[in-house]
């Protein structure tokens, strides 16, 4: 008898240090689901139950998905479906206090005994934290008594609370990001960038880059911005810019690789009127950008005869239009990008050296995503409460095996690819939650995991151009053949498909 009054004694002492210990660490906890990992962990141990369950959801009175999900002698997630019609998680959302049951099925399988309660939050039914099959240790019982559910209210009763203080930081958190990004588009609109705010991420790749364009961007020297499609080459010459002192005077952008040769002299020098017939005097985009900035996109990409032209101006400082006669002196500060090795180019005789070192004054390499993949999360939630803001509705949330296809993608068409994929995972999410099959146009992980991409006995192992190869092909057959969807999916230009592809064969 003594035996077993101390060791009741021992129990609820450890029951009480256990809530105390929770109240101090679950408001640290980094998200929701390490917070429920934590309190299931914890409730199972205590009460020496040989298994749990804890789910919460994302409205009120334990309506939608679930939010989070923990489990304990349940192998596999049950479906959504399984959850919202399971009879036993009802009654404890509905019910006040803790709640037990004996010989009955939970989540389809089969228990002995049950206790369980309900997690609120703001009022609100928001989860549920149920134990079953307790073991007996140490003397104590089979059966969950009144300390056993007393102590499951009090836990879910701080559960609730850290996880509607957590929810209530990231809708302040979602609102922030809101406001910011209604404000870049606002002084977009009035041509001025939000400098700074556009390039995301805190991996030390970006903050590399966001050093870099701190440090140029007061001077007037050229820039060349390099790294591969999709990487964000216009977004940080627009960052250069906007934290000039030119940030009030035109941004003006031209892609040298989309126009042939005799219309590119053209919109970049300005026409005179009467060159061919029907032609009215134009011009240019170095007169447009006059006293601000002039971005030439894609430079690895034009023609020679130009190439000569453009040095003539960047020497010279003076423009002279087709088919005119007249020079007009110009201040426009010049940034260039392109994806090309421009050195090799130089070698080949394709570009030319002496405009390559008065363009490439300072360089800013971009990193490639899969070089910077701690960025993704901030990346995500960027473009999904973006494309939220833009539909005027919540920003879906992504489940697990979404993030983890996400992280583990090598995303050859870099930030460019991300966006898109998210903009048609949005779309086609439901109940507020991006699941893996959302994400249509990602390799499945038999396909783009260590395994797909392991070479066979005696085979030589592929090199990153042969690997991206494989990923353009599969994307060409999921967009049936046309090169032109294909190239929207995978976030780069038709022209620098057809590219990649001659390059490939």
């Amino acid at each position: 008898m003594e035996r077993s009054r101390s060791f009741e004694t021992q129990h609820k002492l450890l029951l009480l240090e256990t809530l105390y210990d929770a109240g101090l660490s679950l408001g640290a906890m980094p998200n929701e689901q390490a917070l429920v990992d934590d309190v299931l962990s914890r409730a199972v141990g205590v009460l020496d139950a040989s298994r749990g369950y804890l789910a919460t959801f994302g409205d009120g009175d334990g309506g939608g998905p679930r939010r989070a999900e923990a489990r304990v002698g349940f192998p596999k997630r049950p479906p959504e479906a399984v959850v919202a019609q399971d009879e036993f998680l009802s009654e404890v959302l509905q019910a006040e206090g803790a709640i037990t049951r004996e010989r009955f099925k939970l989540l389809r399988t089969p228990i002995l005994s049950a206790v369980g309660a309900r997690i609120q939050g703001g009022g609100r039914a928001i989860g549920v934290l149920v134990l079953a099959d307790k073991e007996a240790r140490r003397g104590g019982q089979v059966v969950f008594d009144e300390d056993d559910r007393r102590f499951l209210v009090s836990l879910a009763g701080l559960c609730g609370m850290a996880i509607e203080n957590r929810r209530h930081l990231e809708r302040l958190t979602r609102d922030r990001e809101r406001l910011e990004e209604e404000n870049r588009r606002l002084l977009d609109e009035t041509g001025r960038s939000a400098a700074g705010r556009l390039f995301v991420g805190d991996s030390p790749p970006a903050r590399r880059v966001l050093d870099l364009v701190g440090r140029v961007a007061s001077s007037k020297i050229s820039v060349l911005v390099t790294g591969e499609s999709g990487t964000g080459k216009e977004l940080v010459a627009r960052m250069i810019h906007a934290k000039s002192d030119r940030a009030e005077k035109p941004f003006v952008a031209i892609n040298c690789a989309a126009l042939p040769e005799s219309l590119l002299e053209s919109e970049l020098f300005g026409i005179e009127r009467g060159v061919a017939t029907g032609v009215e005097a134009r011009a240019g985009r170095f007169e447009a950008a006059q006293g601000g900035t002039l971005f030439l996109d894609e430079i690895g990409d034009m023609p020679l005869s130009l190439q000569s032209k453009l040095l003539r101006v960047l020497q010279e400082r003076e423009i002279e239009r087709v088919g005119g006669r007249r020079r007009v002196a110009i201040d426009v500060r010049v940034l260039a990008a392109t994806h090309a090795n421009l050195a090799a180019r130089i070698a080949r005789g394709e570009f030319r050296e002496d405009l390559y070192y008065r363009l490439r004054v300072v360089e800013i390499v971009l990193p490639p995503l899969r070089e910077r993949r701690e960025d993704i999360p901030r990346l995500v939630r960027y473009f999904l409460d973006r494309f939220a803001a833009r539909e005027g509705r919540d920003a879906p949330a992504l489940d697990r095996e979404a993030y983890a296809a996400l992280l583990s993608h090598d995303f050859p068409g870099n930030i460019r690819e991300l966006e898109n994929l998210l903009e048609g995972a949005a779309a086609l999410s439901q109940g507020g939650t991006i699941r893996r099959e959302d994400l249509q146009w990602l390799p499945a992980a038999s396909e783009e995991g260590p395994e797909a991409m392991a070479p066979a006995e005696g085979d030589e192992i592929p090199d990153l151009r042969q690997l991206e190869e494989r990923h353009i092909r599969r994307v060409l057959r999921l967009a049936g053949g046309n090169k032109s969807r294909a190239a929207r999916l995978l976030g780069i230009s038709r022209r620098t498909l057809y590219r990649k592809r001659q390059v490939g064969s």
